[in-house]
């Protein structure tokens, strides 16, 4: 698969050159104020109630897990200082990775996955959406495409739901939705726990793959790996709110991994697996396919490209139809409609709400989906008469859906993370470190 030649191991190390006697004291104290500022977080949600959900404020005891009690409470303008020290010590990790050792790097991505993980559900109620889907579906045999959680006896969820999500049918996708189903007979707090599990799971097996396909790329792995396995909105937000975008993350990029060792057959597979996920992980298939045009084994690899995802969509529709029947064709319904109705934190919810017209975030969205697509045919073209690099372009584009989409959430930025750290792209990267800082400021 074509990738423009890394004539450097460091290209993604945008701090490269540095003296190493200086950078590898810098890059120890950042470590160390990323590590010690997520403690502190992580340790303080449970008595600030700005780092919780909405729906759990106050916390209840059963949801506090075993760092209850550690940290302070927090008010905004701390707040506002911790986050900016946890963003300068993130920026300044992930450039002088290259000086610390392997074994110093995972550790402290390992460190930091675990405070995570046994701390309480940061920012977010979207695992309480999660359990009360699967539960719709195993308890009650109803279809959560079709209705949402306010329509079936769920007292001990609805207050822990958020108010816009629980009259909303679910938005993900059938594999998903599927797979939840098995941790129905658990109790909301083991649930809470065991998606965050799975999140963090899929978050180290990411690193895992961002590494080893930096490694194929020419490009420093170290310096990939504290790229995503250092950033705040993919550990605090991600793993701290259990979200399934990891598991997309996870399963999209081991696509991508046997894709650059020449494996198309379960590259378009498992890329279609990301996609019954959640449905953004598709935006990366049609660069794979635009990137084997002009190769001397183009047309073989395309065809086993479309073939692995056309087995894999074959089997992921038989499943859905089996759990959900025609249920998971109202998708694109529900999501037109969050997407017209807007958040404060997209662009076009930003600006509509600043002007005091919410009423223009339809109109603006629909404006800006136009927008998006030939963007998004413009990147395509490129990659397919060699101009840019796949990877790239996949990366590019998910800047562009990122800002022009009309509901935006911070962990959504992870979308873009593994793609901006393989793609060799000093802009890219620069983008999604923006990104990562514009996200950790709408807490």
């Amino acid at each position: 698969m074509r990738s423009p030649a890394l004539s450097r191991p460091d290209l993604v190390g945008f701090g490269a050159g540095q003296d190493e006697r200086r950078s590898r004291p810098v890059a120890w104290l950042a470590l160390g104020g990323l590590l010690a500022t997520s403690l502190l977080i992580c340790g303080s949600a449970t008595r600030s109630e700005l780092l919780l959900p909405s729906t759990l404020r106050p916390l209840p005891t059963w949801l506090a897990g075993p760092l209850d009690g550690i940290g302070a409470s927090l008010g905004l303008v701390a707040l506002i200082v911790l986050f900016l020290v946890l963003f300068a010590s993130y920026v300044v990790a992930a450039r002088t990775a290259h000086r610390l050792s392997p074994r110093v790097l995972l550790g402290a991505i390992l460190a930091l996955h675990a405070m995570v993980l046994f701390g309480p559900p940061l920012f977010s109620s979207d695992v309480f959406s999660y359990t009360a889907y699967a539960r719709i579906g195993s308890v009650y045999g109803a279809n959560p495409y079709l209705h949402g959680p306010s329509a079936f006896p769920l007292e001990a969820l609805h207050p822990l739901i958020g108010v816009q999500w629980v009259g909303t049918p679910t938005v993900y996708g059938p594999l998903f939705t599927a797979l939840s189903y098995l941790l129905v007979p658990l109790g909301i707090a083991a649930d809470v726990l065991a998606y965050k599990a799975v999140a963090a799971v899929s978050s180290l097996v990411l690193i895992t793959l961002v590494w080893r396909a930096a490694r194929l790329r020419g490009i420093d792995p170290k310096m990939a790996a504290a790229l995503v396995g250092l950033n705040p909105v993919i550990v605090l937000f991600g793993v701290g709110g259990g979200h399934n975008d990891l598991l997309m993350l996870a399963i999209m990029v081991a696509g991508l991994y046997v894709l650059l060792q020449r494996r198309e057959l379960p590259g378009g597979a498992l890329m279609v697996a990301a996609t019954a996920v959640k449905l953004t992980a598709g935006l990366l298939l049609p660069f794979a396919f635009a990137a084997e045009h002009g190769t001397d084994r183009g047309g073989r690899a395309r065809r086993h490209l479309l073939l692995g995802a056309g087995l894999a969509a074959v089997a992921i529709v038989g499943l859905a139809y089996t759990f959900f029947g025609s249920g998971p064709l109202q998708m694109i319904a529900t999501l037109q409609g969050i997407q017209g109705e807007g958040g404060p934190h997209s662009v076009v919810g930003f600006a509509a709400t600043a002007v005091g017209l919410p009423g223009l975030v339809g109109p603006a969205t629909s404006a800006l989906s136009v927008v998006f697509v030939l963007v998004l045919g413009w990147l395509l073209r490129r990659v397919w008469i060699g101009e840019l690099d796949w990877i790239a372009g996949a990366g590019w584009a998910t800047v562009c859906l990122l800002l022009t989409t009309g509901f935006l959430v911070p962990w959504y930025v992870a979308w873009l993370i593994p793609l901006a750290a393989l793609s060799g792209d000093k802009r890219l990267l620069a983008a999604a470190i923006a990104l990562t800082g514009l996200g950790l400021t709408t807490l």
